[in-house]
């Protein structure tokens, strides 16, 4: 038998890879695989070791070049927004309200479970349809492991409330639900009304009249192509 087919032969039952076996003998991956591929491979502690370290490098690098890639896009992202005006304020709060906010039943509600969401709303609300505190409450729903009063300090705290202003807390104790949301939904959501107590010049129902009418006629312009 030819000598470095021999070697190869044993090193690779040995549990040596192509690689370092090609490295060692200084033959080519072709021909160590013709040799050798019928011969079970289980690596050694060695190429284990090798594999290891090699993967630790790749995953450092692949974070690094999307940590770079990530930093790029923002600053891209910063670029192509620029300035930010008070109508583009206005447009945005209109986008939030198609998305989040309640387009039925003649009442203004936005729901989310991210404070900055509602924190923008919150001042849209006041910006553009010239509301104060005392028009705003807050229902929070949560899940049975939440501490009812940690979230609704939480929220408070956030939207700069106070917490007379916050409805009651609803729990959602459908089983099987807790687990899941606790991790996602660490302060569960929050219900954003608007009341008028009668001291709104329009009532909320025409304040939600003009809000649909602000987002009809935006989705009717766009349709148009009038951009």
């Amino acid at each position: 038998m030819n000598p470095y087919k021999e070697t190869a032969i044993q090193l690779r039952n040995k549990g040596y890879s192509y690689g370092m076996i090609r490295q060692q003998l200084g033959i080519s991956k072709s021909t160590l695989s013709d040799w050798l591929r019928a011969i079970p491979f289980t690596p050694n502690d060695e190429v284990l070791k090798r594999v290891g370290e090699a993967r630790l490098k790749s995953a450092i690098y692949n974070h690094r070049l999307k940590l770079e890639n990530i930093l790029r896009m923002k600053a891209e992202a910063k670029h192509d927004v620029g300035e930010v005006s008070a109508r583009d304020l206005f447009m945005l709060g209109i986008g939030l309200y198609l998305g989040e906010g309640s387009k039925s039943q003649e009442q203004i509600r936005i729901v989310n479970s991210d404070p900055l969401i509602l924190k923008l709303a919150s001042r849209w609300l006041r910006e553009f349809l010239g509301l104060r505190t005392e028009h705003l409450r807050v229902a929070v729903h949560g899940y049975p492991d939440h501490n009812i009063n940690e979230i609704v300090d939480f929220w408070a705290a956030e939207l700069n409330l106070p917490v007379e202003q916050f409805i009651k807390t609803q729990i959602d104790t459908r089983q099987n639900k807790s687990a899941l949301k606790r991790r996602k939904l660490p302060y569960g959501t929050a219900h954003l009304y608007v009341r008028g107590g009668g001291t709104l010049p329009l009532g909320v129902k025409n304040l939600h009249r003009k809000i649909i009418g602000w987002i009809e006629t935006v989705m009717q312009r766009i349709d148009a192509g009038v951009v």
